[in-house]
């Protein structure tokens, strides 16, 4: 068993990656600002060019937002089956030097490299070889994050973006921490930096400031996972059996709503959103289930199956505005609103899969006696 402190652990993040997709299939995009996604009116960006970005274009942002931000921006539809194509192309690249593969969506993963295929002896080298044979086969960029745990690994990946490449040692992670701005944390939210630095906490040196115990009382159980990552500790194994449980997005009001028409306008939103994370995994649900809080922090989860995969924009839609209507008696104003898909489609094929190897191990077994 390699220490926690010697692990080789890699994260690969595709840039911009449907965006790149776009351009590299139509010249005429390329050079220009695009955003992926549904539209002006009332769609959501899923990834912005980095031409986009320029002008503070950002992915779940409304389309209309990022026209006023951008107004020559160019939106392009989706194509999700390509998307995918790709992404099961890289991680036939990954599966080349090593077996230890987490993916977290279509475009990122971690990948352990300790024990690699390929018996090279630095990660820096693994990564490299990847981003090379990632660009000569796909004609796209990725940028990677080396280092001991999966966390600085995910934040070094996108320190250097696009096509970059960064290496945080032991040595050099504290240090690295400390200067790190508190909104490049990866599992710091906006809402969770937003409160951090009400408390005073701008960087990883400020967070470092504060006790175990502080954290906990003011973030939870995350503020155990706060108190060590600033540390640089991450014990965390690549899962290469990871399979998600459930799909879900949630956001805090700025006031607290009471009736339909305020809430129904921001649920809308809300599903653009969730469909989109949805269509990044490739993962859908038999349950969708509608969380609120309400003004008094009491939370109410309702819920709704169906015996098939739930896998349209306007089903969602519908059971979503359904469970919030039938619900509405049941609070005074809510606080928070969030979505969550399970009994998801990969989950599933998991669970035949394993029972499939066991039943044929139950049949071998029996022929054997």
């Amino acid at each position: 068993m390699i220490a926690p402190a010697m692990r080789k652990i890699v994260h690969i993040d595709m840039d911009a990656f449907y965006a790149s997709v776009e351009q590299r299939d139509n010249p005429a995009l390329r050079g220009k600002p695009i955003a992926v996604g549904g539209g002006e009116n009332r769609g959501v960006t899923t990834t912005a060019s980095y031409e986009a970005r320029k002008f503070g274009v950002r992915s779940a942002m409304p389309g209309y937002m990022a026209k006023k931000l951008c107004p020559q921006l160019i939106f392009v539809p989706p194509r999700f089956k390509i998307y995918q194509e790709i992404s099961r192309q890289v991680r036939s690249i990954f599966q080349e030097y090593t077996d230890l593969i987490e993916p977290l969506s279509l475009d990122e993963a971690f990948l352990d490299v300790s024990n690699n295929k390929h018996n090279i002896p630095y990660g820096m080298e693994v990564a490299k070889q990847i981003m090379q044979r990632v660009y000569a086969e796909t004609q796209l960029t990725c940028s990677a994050g080396v280092s001991y745990c999966k966390f600085l690994a995910k934040v070094a990946s996108g320190f250097k973006k696009p096509n970059g490449l960064t290496v945080i040692r032991p040595d050099q992670a504290e240090a690295f921490l400390e200067k790190l701005a508190i909104g490049d944390f990866f599992g710091v939210g906006k809402v969770t930096a937003a409160k951090m630095r009400n408390l005073g906490i701008h960087t990883g040196a400020d967070l470092k400031q504060f006790s175990k115990l502080d954290l906990a009382r003011h973030f939870g159980k995350s503020g155990r996972f706060y108190f060590d990552i600033v540390r640089g500790k991450d014990d965390r194994p690549v899962n290469a059996s990871r399979v998600r449980k459930s799909v879900g997005i949630e956001r805090t009001l700025e006031e607290d709503l009471a009736s339909m028409d305020d809430i129904e306008p921001i649920l809308i939103n809300l599903i653009d959103k969730f469909y989109l994370r949805l269509q990044k995994v490739d993962n859908f649900g038999r349950t969708i289930s509608l969380k609120l809080k309400t003004s008094d922090f009491q939370i109410i989860n309702r819920s709704v199956s169906k015996d098939y995969f739930i896998k349209t924009k306007e089903e969602i839609s519908r059971l979503s505005l359904i469970l919030l209507e039938e619900n509405l008696d049941s609070f005074d104003s809510i606080r928070l609103i969030g979505l969550t898909a399970s009994n998801l489609e990969k989950e599933q094929e998991m669970l035949q899969n394993q029972q499939l190897e066991l039943d044929l191990k139950e049949l071998k077994n029996e022929e054997e006696e």
